[in-house]
C-alpha cells in the first residue's frame, strides 16, 4: 500500500511543483503587463520618451530602404489576423477530424481570447497609434497592446502545445526556438514599421503568456483531476496522442522513385510550354483569317457592346475566384483537410505541384507570347502579363480538377459529382467573367485549357496522386460518421 501511494504522490508533487513554478510565471507577467498598462495609460514620461525615441530611431532606419519594408511587411502579415485565424481554424477542424475534441477545444478557446482581450483592451486605453516624419505602413484602430504581438504569441503558442507530441524528440526544442524567433520577430515589425510603440508589443507579450499560460494550466489542471499524467510542458498537452495527430505515420515514402518522377515532371513542364508556346504564337499572330481569328475579334466586342452596371459587378466578383488570393485561400484549407482525413502527403504534393506549375507555365508563356489585350475596353486596366493565355482561367482550371481528381475515387458518395461540377462550372464562369471585362481573347480561354489539361493529365501519371486507395488506405473518419462531430466537440467543451 505504500508503495501505491509514493507511486500516486510522486507525478502529483512534480505537477504541483510544476504548477506552483508555471503559477508565478504567469502571474508575474500578469502583473508586469498590469503595471505597463497603468504607465501607459497615465503617459508616464520616461516611458512617452523612450517609446518615442524608438519610434523615430527605427522609421529613420527602415524608411530609405523600400525592399526591408516589403521584408518587413511580409513577416508581420505572419501575425495577422487572417493568417492566425486560418492556422487556427484548419487545426482544430483537423484535430476533430482526428478525434481530438479536448485539443480542439482547448485551440478555439484559447485563439478566441486572444481576439476578445486585444479590442476590448484598445478600446479601455484610447492609445493612438505613433506619428512619424515618413509613414511606411498603417493600421487601423488603437495602439495598445499590439494584436499582432498578442494574437502571433498565443496562436503559435497553442499550436506548439497542441503539436509537439507529434514530433520527433530531437526537433521539438528546435520548434520551440523557431517559433520563439517568429513571435519576437513579428513583434518587432510593428516596430520597425512603425505602427506600435514599444511598450504596445512588451504588453502584447505579456499579456500573451499570461493568458496562454492560464489556458495550459486549466488543460492540465483537468487532466490531473481524471487521474491522467500530466507531463512537462516541453512535451506538449497531450503526449500520449503524438501518433494520432502525426499529419502522415503511415506514410514512408512520398513518391517511390524521387529522382525519376523529377526528371519526368522537368521534361513533361517543357513540352508543355512549347505546347503553349505553338498554339499561342498561331492564335495570336498567324490565324486572323481563320475561324479562331474571327471568334478573337467578334467575341470580345460582343460582349464590350452589352456592358451593363449589374453584370459588370456580377463580372468583378466572378472573376476574383481566379485571382491569386481566391485561388490560395481555397488551396490552403483542401490541403490540410486532405492530410487530416487520408493521411497522406502524395495528394498534397499533387495539388501544390497543379498550382507550382501552372504559374510558372503560364508566367514563362505570356512572356515568351507577349500577346495585347483584346482591343476593346479593359475594365481591369493595365495589367502586367499578357493575354495569352488566361492566368485566372488556367489557374481556376488546375485547382478544381486537381481537387475533383482526389476527392471523386476516395467517396461513394452523392456529393462527389459537386467536385466534378465545380471543376467546369468554376474555369467556365471565370472564362465569362473575364472576356466579358474585355481581358482575354476566346483562344486565350482555349490556352488555358490546353494548360490545364497537359500538366493535371502528366501530374497524374507521373505523382499517382490516389495510389493509397490501391493500398488499402482508409479515411480518418468517413462520410457517415460527420454528424458525430458536433457531439464529441460538445462533450469536450463541457467542464465536467
Amino acid at each position: 500500500m505504500t508503495a501505491v501511494k509514493e507511486v500516486v504522490r510522486r507525478p502529483l508533487g512534480h505537477f504541483a511543483e510544476r504548477s506552483i513554478a508555471g503559477l508565478l510565471a504567469v502571474a508575474g507577467a500578469g502583473v508586469a503587463f498590469g503595471l505597463l498598462l497603468m504607465l501607459v495609460r497615465f503617459r508616464f514620461s520616461p516611458l512617452y520618451r523612450a517609446d518615442h525615441g524608438a519610434a523615430e530611431w527605427f522609421n529613420d532606419l527602415v524608411a530609405p530602404h523600400h525592399a526591408l519594408v516589403t521584408v518587413l511587411q511580409a513577416i508581420t502579415d505572419l501575425g495577422g489576423r487572417p493568417v492566425l485565424i486560418w492556422l487556427v481554424s484548419v487545426a482544430a477542424i483537423g484535430l476533430l477530424i482526428r478525434r481530438q475534441a479536448r485539443l480542439a477545444v482547448y485551440l478555439i478557446i484559447t485563439g478566441l481570447g486572444g481576439l476578445t482581450l486585444d479590442p476590448s483592451l484598445k478600446a479601455l486605453v484610447g492609445r493612438l497609434r505613433p506619428v512619424v516624419d515618413v509613414p511606411v505602413a498603417s493600421a487601423p484602430g488603437n495602439s495598445f497592446p499590439s494584436g499582432h504581438a498578442l494574437g502571433s504569441l498565443v496562436a503559435y503558442g497553442a499550436l506548439l502545445l497542441v503539436f509537439l507530441p507529434a514530433m520527433a524528440p530531437r526537433w521539438r526544442k528546435p520548434a520551440i526556438a523557431i517559433g520563439a524567433v517568429l513571435v519576437a520577430l513579428i513583434g518587432l515589425t510593428r516596430i520597425a514599421l512603425g505602427v506600435h510603440f514599444v511598450s504596445d508589443v512588451l504588453g502584447g507579450w505579456l499579456l500573451g503568456v499570461a493568458w496562454l499560460g492560464v489556458t495550459a494550466y486549466a488543460f492540465r489542471l483537468w487532466r490531473r483531476e481524471r487521474g491522467r499524467p500530466v507531463p512537462p510542458l516541453t512535451e506538449g498537452l497531450e503526449p500520449e496522442v503524438g501518433r494520432d495527430i502525426a499529419p502522415a505515420p503511415a506514410e514512408e515514402h512520398v513518391l517511390e522513385h524521387p529522382r525519376s518522377a523529377v526528371a519526368e515532371l522537368l521534361v513533361g513542364w517543357v513540352l508543355v510550354f512549347g505546347a503553349l508556346y505553338g498554339f499561342g504564337m498561331l492564335v495570336s499572330y498567324h490565324a486572323k483569317d481563320t475561324f479562331l481569328g474571327t471568334l478573337d475579334r467578334e467575341v470580345p466586342r460582343w460582349f464590350a457592346e452589352r456592358h451593363t452596371g449589374f453584370w459588370t459587378e456580377v463580372s468583378w466578383w466572378w472573376s476574383k475566384f481566379g485571382d491569386t488570393h481566391a485561388i490560395l485561400l481555397v488551396s490552403l484549407v483542401f490541403c490540410p483537410l486532405v492530410l487530416a482525413v487520408w493521411r497522406r502527403w502524395r495528394p498534397v504534393l499533387f495539388v501544390v505541384l497543379a498550382m507550382v506549375g501552372e504559374l510558372t507555365l503560364f508566367l514563362a508563356s505570356a512572356h515568351a507570347v507577349d500577346r495585347p489585350r483584346p482591343p476593346v475596353e479593359n475594365l481591369d486596366g493595365q495589367m502586367p502579363t499578357s493575354s495569352f493565355p488566361s492566368g485566372h482561367i488556367a489557374a481556376t482550371i488546375c485547382l478544381w480538377a486537381a481537387i475533383a481528381v482526389i476527392v471523386f475515387p476516395r467517396t461513394d458518395r452523392w456529393w462527389r459529382w459537386l467536385f466534378v461540377a465545380l471543376a467546369v462550372i468554376m474555369p467556365v464562369g471565370v472564362a465569362t467573367s473575364r472576356m466579358y471585362r474585355g481581358m482575354h481573347h476566346p483562344t486565350d480561354f482555349m490556352g488555358a485549357i490546353l494548360l490545364g489539361a497537359l500538366w493535371i493529365g502528366l501530374l497524374y501519371w507521373v505523382v499517382r496522386p490516389n495510389a493509397d486507395l490501391a493500398e488499402g488506405n482508409q479515411p480518418a473518419i468517413s462520410a457517415d460518421q460527420v454528424d458525430e462531430l458536433d457531439d464529441e466537440l460538445a462533450e469536450a467543451g463541457r467542464p465536467g
